[in-house]
């Protein structure tokens, strides 16, 4: 990770909400409005925008920890955009503060950290783990009479 000029680092992303952006869509909620995972997607992908030029083509940064807050709900057919900045780095840990607007009002805010990963291992780890998991269902299946 190059960390000059990485505090005060900001990236951006937008959306359009989409019919199937939504609670309803999701099952996450009844009402039409943008589904809360698109507010976390929506503030990932900025952050993500954020670090671009400051990681090594073998880094990448997991989401760890957020505190979300929503303020206000957003219709289908509006526009939204995403910002991140990067306060902190500390340990391989990176907190961001983002904020959702559409147009000039704060739909939603956030504090994220995000955690440095070396991507090679990382996946490898989660394809362990994966595995294992489905070895332990398998043995659990075979020992139990009643899944004959």
């Amino acid at each position: 990770m190059q960390s000059d000029n990485l505090i005060g680092a900001v990236g951006i992303s937008q959306m359009m909400v989409r019919p199937g952006d939504t609670a309803l869509a999701h099952g996450s909620g009844d009402m039409p409005i943008l589904s809360a995972s698109f507010l976390l997607t929506l503030m990932e992908s900025a952050a993500n925008s954020a670090l671009a030029e400051f990681l090594e083509n073998a880094e990448s940064t997991v989401l760890s920890d957020i505190d979300i807050e929503v303020l206000h709900p957003v219709a289908i057919g509006l526009e939204v955009q995403g910002s991140a900045t990067c306060i902190a780095f500390e340990n391989g840990s990176l907190t961001f503060a983002c904020e959702i607007h559409d147009g000039p009002r704060l739909v939603a805010a956030s504090m994220m950290r995000r955690t440095i990963v070396e991507r090679v291992s990382f996946l490898a780890r989660a394809a362990a783990l994966s595995i294992m998991t489905q070895k332990s269902e398998a043995t659990l299946l075979s020992d139990n009479p009643d899944s004959r």
